[in-house]
Order: structure tokens, then C-alpha cells, then sequence
């Protein structure tokens, strides 16, 4: 077999477990499995960094308007799926939560990347943010920690 053969096989499968798996997500968290929602999952399955509506939008932009992206990807942090991110440049970012979230509460408190290269952000997962002890009378309903520089590719190049 010649090895872009191989290649495309790999590709192949790779894509068809991003699409199983973007099922059984959605199912697991009761969402109806439209092809909208299958191919928006599959992107953030497929990617390690945030991706914000105009990324997705040059993406499927030929197949889904903008208002059905932005629903879908409402949905999805509605009921736990995503978590949104303010990057640096005031954008809004989303990435799939790695925990068990719900629509009552994100678990997202990690620290977010965002690198001043590329123009990616990432979830630190492993850097916690640590517990925050407010005055008597304050409550705090999120936490939004995020660090600037350089990412892991950007500073190797």
C-alpha cells in the first residue's frame, strides 16, 4: 500500500471517530443530532485550541448561515458541553468542557492561553485556579483567569 494510502486511511478513521464520538456526546447530554451539531462538535473534537464563531463560520459558513451557528453553539454551552472564553482581544471563544458540566454549573476554572503569535487560546486544564476567598457579602458567580505569551508551538519556531 503506498503510504498517502495509508495516510488517507488514517484520516479516514480519525474522522470517523470524531463523528461517533460527537454522537455519543450528544446524546449523552440529550441534544438532538442534527447535522449542524455533529459537524460543529466534530471541529472542536478535531482542534486542541478554542474556536470562536468566525472560526467556524469560514468553516461551514457554506452550509449553515450564521444564526445556526451561533444557536448551536449557544446550545451547547447551555447545557454544559462548552464553555465560553473573552479573550484578550475581546473576542468570544468557546472550548468543549473536559469535565462533567451541566447547565447549572461550568466547572471550568482553568487557567485560559492565550498566545500573542497565533492568536489561539488554549485550556490549561492541569493549572487550576485556585480558590477565591471574597469579603462577607460578595458572590462571585465565575472566575476568568487568563495568561498572555507565547504557546508551546510559537515559542519552538
Amino acid at each position: 500500500m503506498h503510504l498517502c494510502c495509508i495516510f488517507a486511511l488514517h484520516a479516514c478513521r480519525q474522522q470517523l471517530n470524531r463523528m461517533k464520538k460527537a454522537q455519543e456526546i450528544l446524546a449523552n447530554y440529550g441534544l438532538r443530532k442534527t447535522g449542524c451539531r455533529l459537524d460543529i462538535l466534530q471541529l472542536f473534537l478535531a482542534n486542541k485550541c478554542a474556536l470562536a464563531h468566525a472560526d467556524l463560520e469560514k468553516v461551514l459558513g457554506k452550509r449553515y448561515d450564521r444564526v445556526t451557528i451561533y444557536r448551536t453553539l449557544y446550545a451547547f454551552e447551555k447545557k454544559g458541553l462548552l464553555h465560553s472564553i473573552n479573550d484578550v482581544s475581546g473576542a468570544v471563544k468557546f472550548a468543549l468542557c473536559r469535565e462533567a458540566c451541566s447547565r447549572h454549573q461550568h466547572h471550568d476554572n482553568h487557567v485560559h492561553f492565550n498566545c500573542t503569535a497565533c492568536g489561539q487560546t488554549f485550556c490549561l486544564e492541569e493549572v487550576r485556579i485556585p480558590a477565591l476567598v471574597l469579603p462577607p457579602g460578595y458572590e462571585a458567580d465565575s472566575l476568568h483567569f487568563s495568561a498572555q505569551g507565547k504557546c508551546q508551538r510559537c515559542s519552538t519556531s
